[in-house]
């Protein structure tokens, strides 16, 4: 398979590229990606598949039929940018200020439209289909969500996910996946702690907010260190805080900002409720008072033991021996997981990191970049895995 594979992928490579520096140039941040959008739609028509737009607003599905029925894989990439200032020097940065593919889901993106020309055009299913999902707003809104909530898991149902995300930690040419739990729960909070304003010379007449959210956010570290089972993860970051307007008046109130990352499930249960005790008991000995938001965000994603096998086995044959591996779960976000508690689905990293290339900047940084020579990689890993899938069932 790694002959077969790898060399027609291969032959994709010029045209792979080419999808991703036109996406790179032009960005789109969540639900605005309708120049993307159009250009996925226009190439899924050309080969053929039946194509479905505004799939979660802005979203694109196209289905390939094997030639015989059977179950349905599906493959997905994501398509949103995020708002970030390109400070690369190459020829293909983005061509629009404030904008930026910082996360690679213009890699993403490229890769499926690979697998979906090399599979309609190279090597078709003998049985079976394979529903290639292209995804809107995996930065902020939630497109899967939104994609499920309008049928991407029907018609013909999905029995299975696959999906990959570019990683500059790990070397071009390997892949690393994580059986069970593989990223973290993502939530938003949000604090405000409401004091007495007064004048900084006379704290006594007043109820000072910042030295009371000062102990509000130490306070919530304890619940890390103290109030979990250290063989459960969670980290409760404090992101922004607002408060005060001059240097001699005691601030009324501070708002606070922050996330929540959790792997348990049941632990992420149990947060709302842990950090609000701790919020109210501070505020209470200290004479203010709060007001708590608690937002649930993503989910953590689950990998399906079998389905990572898959991939692994997958990860032997094409890219050959050595070049995968297990790690440990990520506290990063990532909704890919949605799908994951719906049908049995594996997502994986595949290596873009190339220090001659200067492409190990992380994800979400001004300066990142991918090794393109991952882009066919990733071809043939995501067409190996769905003719895999399909010829076991």
């Amino acid at each position: 398979m790694k002959n077969t594979i790898m060399e027609q992928a291969s032959k994709l490579k010029e045209e792979i590229i080419a999808w991703r520096r036109d996406f790179h140039q032009n960005p789109e941040l969540s639900f605005e990606e309708h120049r993307t959008a159009e250009k996925v739609a226009l190439h899924l028509k050309s080969l053929g598949l039946d194509v479905q737009t505004g799939v979660g607003r802005t979203g694109v599905v196209g289905i390939l039929y094997g030639k015989e029925p059977g179950p349905t894989i599906a493959l997905r990439a994501d398509m949103d940018a995020l708002p970030i200032h390109d400070q690369k020097q190459t020829g293909y940065k983005s061509t629009i200020p404030g904008k930026m593919h910082a996360c690679g889901h213009d890699a993403h993106t490229s890769i499926l439209m690979g697998a979906a020309q090399f599979l309609s055009q190279v090597k078709r299913p003998e049985r079976g289909n394979v529903k290639f999902i292209f995804q809107p707003a995996e930065e902020n809104g939630g497109g899967a969500e939104v994609m499920i909530q309008d049928g991407v898991l029907q018609n013909p149902k999905v029995d299975a996910i696959a999906g990959l995300h570019v990683f500059p930690g790990v070397p071009t040419g390997s892949i690393t996946a994580v059986k069970g739990v593989g990223c973290a729960a993502a939530d938003f909070i949000r604090i405000k702690v409401i004091g007495r304003g007064g004048h900084a010379a006379h704290p006594h007449t007043a109820v000072d907010s910042v030295t009371v959210t000062a102990q509000v956010i130490t306070a919530l570290q304890h619940i890390a260190s103290r109030q979990v089972d250290p063989l459960d993860s969670v980290v409760i970051t404090i992101g922004t805080i607002q408060g005060g307007s001059a240097n001699n008046i005691i601030a009324p109130e501070v708002e606070l900002t922050g996330t929540v990352r959790t792997l348990n499930p049941a632990l992420r249960e149990q947060m709302p409720e842990k950090i609000e005790k701790v919020i109210k008991g501070v505020t209470e000995a200290m004479g203010a008072t709060y007001e708590f938001l608690y937002d649930k965000g993503y989910p953590s994603i689950i990998n399906d033991d079998q389905m990572v096998e898959l991939v692994l086995q997958t990860a032997d044959a094409v890219l050959g021996a050595g070049k995968q591996s297990l790690v440990k779960p990520s506290m990063g976000g990532e909704d890919f997981s949605y799908y994951t508690h719906v049908v049995p689905g594996a997502f994986f990293r595949l290596g873009v990191g190339n220090t001659e290339k200067n492409t190990t900047y992380p994800l979400h940084h001004p300066m990142f970049d991918v090794d393109e020579d991952a882009l066919p990689l990733g071809v043939a890993m995501l067409s190996a895995i769905a003719l895999n899938y399909l010829s076991q069932k």
